[in-house]
């Protein structure tokens, strides 16, 4: 039986390390994922943390940490990577209230559908710069760029460079973000 929550009441609950996510007030907890997911949101963690900090930029967090999208409509989300800007700091608490700059997901054959559309969509409307879809199978970083209308999408393979509009200045090979353990 799904619970049904106000934001309020999710946010309430207990801290702990599970996957978990509020959707229109229905209670959302996915199964843990494999380790080649997590070694990949690991990798990506690393190389834009390491990126954002040495430039001073803002903060790059990893799930689970709930992002607030939207209080009354009871809409949290935990996405696996993010990137909150210097300048948007203040939707920073024990959450993040508001849209991260950009938001990346490692998807896999379960969460293809949710990832691609239904998040996709959510992110668009609530705001989010730009979202990297991460496809450890097809070893390609799909960079959306979500401020613009038409959508510009770039797909990233092999040696080449991961470019992003949200940090100009990241480039990374995109096997660079596969090479794990």
């Amino acid at each position: 039986m799904d619970r049904i929550l106000t934001t309020a009441e999710y946010l309430a609950e207990p801290e702990a390390m599970v996957r978990r996510e509020l959707v229109w007030g229905v209670v959302r907890e996915p199964p843990t994922p494999f380790r080649k997911h997590q070694g990949v949101v690991t990798r990506a963690t690393v190389l834009l943390a390491e990126h954002v900090q040495d430039r001073r930029l803002g903060r790059v967090y990893v799930a689970p940490l709930d992002v607030v999208f939207d209080r009354k409509k009871a809409l949290v989300l935990q996405p696996d990577v993010m990137f909150v800007s210097r300048e948007r700091s203040d939707i920073l608490n024990n959450f993040v209230e508001g849209p991260p700059d950009l938001v990346a997901e490692v998807i896999s054959e379960s969460s293809q559908q949710y990832d691609r559309v239904s998040k996709l969509e959510w992110y668009r409307n609530y705001h989010v710069r730009e979202y990297w879809v991460i496809d450890p199978e097809a070893q390609e970083i799909e960079v959306i760029r979500l401020d613009t209308a038409p959508l510009q999408r770039r797909t990233y393979r092999g040696s080449e460079a991961v470019r992003s509009a949200v940090l100009p200045d990241f480039s990374e090979a995109a096997a660079g973000f596969f090479t794990m353990g």
